[in-house]
């Protein structure tokens, strides 16, 4: 299942979703939070209209 991404991944759910959809691909959990906070920071990155 692919990660949430643009203004989702920005907010609380968002980022806990990200977390857990990653431990449940069977990433440790200390890997998940570092993909989820990266997720994060692209979705801030995000060109602005």
């Amino acid at each position: 299942m692919p990660l949430v991404s643009g203004k989702k991944a920005k907010t609380r759910a968002g980022f806990s979703e990200n977390v857990k959809r990653e431990m449940e691909a069977g990433k440790p959990q200390k890997q998940a939070v570092a993909i989820a906070y990266s997720k994060k920071r692209q979705a801030n990155k995000a060109p602005k209209k």
